[in-house]
């Protein structure tokens, strides 16, 4: 067991790709845009009509934007949707070496600004869900819906245990070509992960969202987890939803919270994005 969540930790990298594999990332990158913020070169792609309401996709961490991919097919009939490598990751740089949460919000935030975007609907897992979580306590007005799969309000003991166990001088081979493969820049951006992830052991401060806090949040918000997962207890999920007004549940039934992603639920879940993010289901309340 020990063994098995080692291999699957690193990143949260081996199993994540084999769901990126099934979900039929074969297909070459679009042309896609670098702009300056904040000190970083950050990537970006654009789908879409330009005039259409902008939803943002953000990824997990030690992936990239093109994980995404998949879903972009039926959201661009209706969205512009922006794809977004987070700080350090995919195409995206991070020369100071430095990697916070709050601050990836304040980046996808430059980043709209700069396409002249102020309010959009937006789509994140894990480290894409805290992204999102931040940046809808700092500028309310702006997010007008987001889903969070796999989010939480902190990053619990049973995640820090796995991570704890899993330092990045364990990595295999197999592991490192894995994430090779989203890693643009190099073998060195492969280790800076690497390592970022492992301190999250000790991190108390990125994801740290009192219900209070949480409170302020005006987003229609849809929560997705699996109800056996082995980072993140059911019980947060659930947590969220009663702290976060205008907010729905969906626990998908025994099952981990990458399933999601699985080619057997991928459509359900494209589907059901669509028409929480369509406003039917409060119209329905």
């Amino acid at each position: 067991m020990e063994a098995s969540r080692r291999l699957v930790l690193i990143g949260l990298i081996p199993c994540l790709v084999l769901f990126g594999r099934a979900l039929g990332q074969t297909e070459a990158p679009p042309q896609g845009h670098v702009v300056a913020v904040n000190g970083i070169e950050m990537y970006y792609e654009v789908y879409g009509q330009p005039q259409a309401s902008a939803v943002v996709l953000l990824h997990w961490f030690g992936v990239s934007g093109e994980i995404r991919r998949p879903f972009v097919r039926e959201l661009e009939k209706h969205y512009r949707v922006i794809l977004v490598d987070l700080r350090g990751h995919g195409r995206s740089t991070n020369p100071a070496g430095q990697f916070t949460i709050p601050q990836t919000a304040l980046d996808v935030f430059a980043l709209l600004d700069q396409l002249g975007i102020q309010k959009f609907k937006g789509i994140g897992a894990v480290l894409g869900a805290f992204t999102l979580l931040h940046m809808a306590t700092k500028q309310p007005a702006r997010v007008e819906a987001m889903i969070l799969v796999g989010g939480a309000s902190y990053i619990p003991d049973q995640l820090r245990a796995i991570v704890r166990n899993s330092p990045p001088e364990k990595m295999t081979e197999g592991n490192f070509n894995e994430m090779r493969k989203y890693a643009k820049r190099g073998d060195d951006q492969v280790r800076a992960l690497a390592r970022i992830f492992y301190n999250f052991k000790d991190n108390y401060d990125d994801v740290n969202f009192t219900p209070p806090y949480l409170s302020t949040i005006t987003a229609r918000t849809l929560v997705v987890q699996g109800d056996r997962d082995d980072f993140i207890p059911v019980q947060m999920a659930v947590d969220l939803f009663r702290s976060i007004p205008h907010s729905y549940l969906w626990i998908l039934p025994n099952r981990s919270l990458f399933s999601v992603f699985d080619p057997q639920n991928s459509q359900e879940f494209a589907r059901m994005a669509l028409e929480f993010m369509s406003g039917d289901w409060e119209k329905k309340r």
